[in-house]
């Protein structure tokens, strides 16, 4: 394991951590200021389609352009951490200290095939109905046609992801090369042909960013079906979670 490289996805200017494994990278970068980071908008790249892809135009450059032996994603506010983090105040943690290093990463990766965020809970409803109430639930209906169609053994992974009440969040991860270029051979190929079907004309802002919420879906599909094994990690949130606003939200749909 010589080569790793983890993805720090950003569309603004931020602290990086000073340690060559992480890769700063400007995701949407196409016709956007130069914030002085590597760009997704070189190479083969869909730097155009950020509004609606997110952070996975970034994924899609990695694939295409980045040449490594183990690859991961976290984001500008957000790392993974073996350690508690010490609060320097109510919102603001012990900056990069606690976020995960190479060594780690190696001791890792030594037991597992993945590493991945712990599952997010939703208790009182399933990924499904989460989705129905935060989304347009066509869109997913028309994915799981798609996997039927185009990838029918994962058909059963997507309908017990699906009925199932946890998610790994916010596509982050470490794996190898090898692994992460399958995966987005199958990904994009779905969410390709999603877009295809799928007319965003009525969509605001907020559900424009459909196929950035519909990969994290995927993105358990697939690990359902792999198999691999996992080491699951604790977040660190740079700026803490605004845990208020996600509940309070949470139940405004739940009522709406």
């Amino acid at each position: 394991m010589n080569n790793i490289k983890i993805l720090v996805a950003t569309h603004k200017k931020y602290k990086m951590p000073d340690n060559d494994i992480y890769l700063p990278l400007h995701v949407g970068r196409e016709g956007k200021e130069d914030l002085g980071y590597q760009g997704d908008n070189t190479g083969d790249n869909i730097s155009i389609k950020n509004q609606s892809y997110c952070e996975l135009t970034g994924l899609y450059w990695a694939w295409k352009n980045l040449d490594c032996d183990y690859i991961g994603l976290c984001h500008y506010r957000r790392y993974f951490t073996t350690k508690k983090a010490k609060r320097k105040s109510k919102t603001e943690f012990d900056n990069f200290n606690s976020i995960l290093n190479e060594q780690e990463i190696k001791e890792l990766m030594g037991n597992s095939e993945i590493l991945l965020p712990s599952q997010r809970n939703y208790y009182i409803e399933t990924i499904w109905s989460h989705y129905k109430n935060a989304h347009h639930i066509k869109d997913l209906q028309e994915t799981q046609n798609i996997i039927e169609k185009l990838y029918p053994d994962y058909l059963n992974s997507f309908n017990e992801v699906m009925s199932g009440k946890k998610l790994h969040l916010y596509n982050m991860f470490v794996m190898k090369k090898s692994d992460f270029d399958s995966y987005c051979e199958w990904l994009f190929t779905i969410l390709f042909e999603l877009e295809k079907r799928t007319d965003l004309t009525t969509y605001d802002a907020y559900q424009k960013r459909i196929f950035g919420f519909m990969s994290e879906r995927l993105f358990n599909v697939w690990i359902h079906k792999k198999g691999l094994k996992i080491s699951k990690l604790k977040i660190l949130s740079l700026e803490g979670i605004k845990w208020g606003d996600k509940i309070y939200k949470f139940l405004a749909r739940k009522v709406s």
